[in-house]
Order: C-alpha cells, then sequence, then structure tokens
C-alpha cells in the first residue's frame, strides 16, 4: 500500500488538542492541499481562512457554540488552536463538493504531517451573521460564499483512536 492511501486510512477526527499552535508553515501545507482539491470544471471555488488569532478563534467558538446548542464552557472545536474556515463560493454549481473536498485534503494533510484535525460543522450559519460577515469584508473577500466546514487543527492530545469497524456491504462492481 502507498503512503497517501495508508494516510488516508489512519487518519481519524480528533477530539482533544494541545494548546500550542503547529508552525506556520505547517498550516500552510495544510491549506494548499485544499487549495489543490479538485473542484467542478476547475473553478476552485473555495476559499480558506485561517484563524490563529486565539481571541478571533474564541469568538468564532463562542458563536459556533451557541449554534450548536451547547452549554457555556464547551468547546466545539476541541482545544484546537488553530482553525481554518472553508467557504465557497455559492455562484458556482459545485461549491459544497468542491468546498468538501477541500476540507478532506486538509485533514489528510495535517495526519500526514504529524497534526489532528477535525471537520466541525455550523461554518454556513456562522457567516451568515453580521458579526462573520463584517470578517469577509474586513479581508476585502467579496461574492456570495457559504461557510461549507471548519478545518480544527492542532497537536493530538492523547493517543490516536482506534478506527471504527467499517461497514459492510458498500462495495459494488459492475463487470
Amino acid at each position: 500500500m502507498n503512503d497517501i492511501i495508508k494516510a488516508m486510512e489512519e487518519r481519524r477526527s480528533i477530539r482533544k488538542f494541545k494548546p500550542e499552535m503547529p508552525p506556520e508553515e505547517q498550516l500552510e501545507w495544510i491549506i494548499d492541499a485544499g487549495l489543490y482539491a479538485a473542484s467542478g470544471m476547475g473553478k476552485q471555488s473555495p476559499i480558506i481562512i485561517c484563524i490563529t488569532n486565539k481571541e478571533k478563534r474564541d469568538r468564532l467558538m463562542e458563536t459556533n457554540r451557541k449554534i450548536g446548542g451547547w452549554g457555556e464552557g464547551f468547546d466545539p472545536f476541541y482545544g484546537a488552536p488553530a482553525i481554518m474556515v472553508v467557504l465557497a463560493d455559492k455562484s458556482v454549481g459545485t461549491y459544497i463538493y468542491d468546498g468538501s473536498l477541500a476540507l478532506g485534503n486538509m485533514m489528510n494533510a495535517a495526519h500526514s504531517l504529524g497534526l489532528g484535525s477535525i471537520w466541525i460543522h455550523r461554518a454556513k450559519e456562522e457567516f451568515e451573521t453580521d458579526e462573520w460577515k463584517s470578517l469577509l469584508r474586513d479581508l476585502g473577500i467579496e461574492g456570495d460564499y457559504e461557510g461549507i466546514g471548519h478545518c480544527a487543527v492542532g497537536y493530538i492530545d492523547g493517543e490516536l483512536p482506534a478506527p471504527a469497524p467499517r461497514k459492510e456491504g458498500r462495495t459494488f462492481f459492475v463487470e
């Protein structure tokens, strides 16, 4: 088995991170992996916002927590210090798929670098609020973008979880 397929089989969603920030170079590699994901007709609809500022990260976490309906003190990002938000241009018919592929590439890239990651939802709802629309404007992002998801990244605090058993009967060949 080659290294890429092995990494895909070994990657797990991580739900406990150390507070230390990974090096910026590694975060850039993860972002690049997302930007190189396949996209419908090569239109490259996703954009990625990497939030490493703790204050902004914690504000985003609080918005996400409220949308998810969790109690005070719960961190839906599980302590990950870097949050990469993937949004995609809604004018492209494949924007949801394009953003999803970007997130998948990013999680596999994080694993290949010895980092943990997890896909966290509710980016759509976050970026429908005035506060987070304002961030897009502040960054000079124009257009109609929808939040696809977050790739929460950091050093794993603990052991890599064991894989769940694979469900049977999900492969069919037509010969």
